[in-house]
């Protein structure tokens, strides 16, 4: 079956986002010994493609120290990418008045969805700095994207932990779309519970290729979990192709390799 994928997680990084000190055990992992002067767009675009992948959500990132990739640089990305990259906002925790008007003027340049990463600010996601964002999430009609399970860079993981931190939150905001990355490991039968007790919350596949998914999710994938997985890659730490090998020996039927690949994200997006 030839599916059109949609990825629902990558960056493209500037050279200081990869060179930030945080990511030196990710650096070691991509064997990347030398951070690029410049990354051209086309490469981005050229990794999607060697993947058979149609679209991607493009993800800003925001932290204690700022943007480390900024809504603006996202939004130029998007601009230049042909419409095959989709606006994921970040914003300000600290300051939520402003976080909620960066929502909106990104909400009305098409941005898709927000995303707030736990580990980044060592702030669970049940925190109350999280909610006027949560509230504008729901006003907007915008997923909330967040990682969940340890952390690839040199940051503390336990706000990373499903429940109780993103179990509250699903308690708190039943209309919140909730779209966990990275599977969720070591807790990801957490995250497997949270999406089948929640209407919607969703699980994404980034950072982990097809050959390491934990066999509790292959199994969610195959059966009654089919509409609450998507595909993701987290590239460039990882490259779409890469995520996708081995997918042919997941024992997924024709229905849910088109849901996990495709179908899933454009329902969830609004795509």
């Amino acid at each position: 079956m030839d599916v059109r994928v949609i990825d629902a997680w990558i960056q493209h990084p500037p050279p200081t986002f990869l060179a930030h000190p945080m990511f030196e055990t990710l650096r070691r992992w991509m064997r990347l010994d030398v951070v690029p002067e410049s990354i051209p767009l086309e490469l981005t675009l050229g990794a999607m493609d060697a993947a058979g992948v149609e679209r991607a959500l493009l993800s800003a990132w925001w932290g204690p120290g700022g943007p480390l990739i900024s809504n603006d640089d996202v939004a130029r990305w998007v601009d230049a990418s042909g419409g095959r990259l989709i606006g994921v906002a970040s914003a300000d925790l600290r300051r939520p008045m402003e976080a909620v008007r960066e929502i909106r003027r990104c909400a009305a340049r098409g941005f898709r969805a927000v995303r707030v990463l736990p580990w980044l600010w060592e702030l669970p996601p049940d925190h109350p700095r999280y909610y006027p964002i949560y509230a504008a999430c729901v006003d907007l009609g915008l997923p909330f994207c967040t990682q969940v399970g340890h952390t690839g860079p040199s940051m503390p993981s336990e706000p990373g932990r499903p429940i109780p931190y993103l179990d509250r939150v699903a308690l708190d905001f039943p209309e919140l779309v909730i779209v966990g990355g990275h599977v969720g490991h070591p807790w990801t039968e957490e995250m497997i519970s949270l999406a089948t007790k929640y209407p919607n919350v969703y699980i994404d596949t980034s950072a982990y290729k097809a050959t390491r998914y934990p066999a509790s999710l292959v199994a969610f994938m195959r059966a009654h979990g089919r509409k609450k997985v998507l595909f993701g890659s987290n590239h460039p730490m990882i490259t779409p192709g890469a995520c996708l090998e081995g997918l042919d020996a997941l024992g997924l039927d024709e229905e849910a390799r088109r849901l996990f690949l495709r179908d899933n994200a454009v329902r969830i997006f609004g795509l």
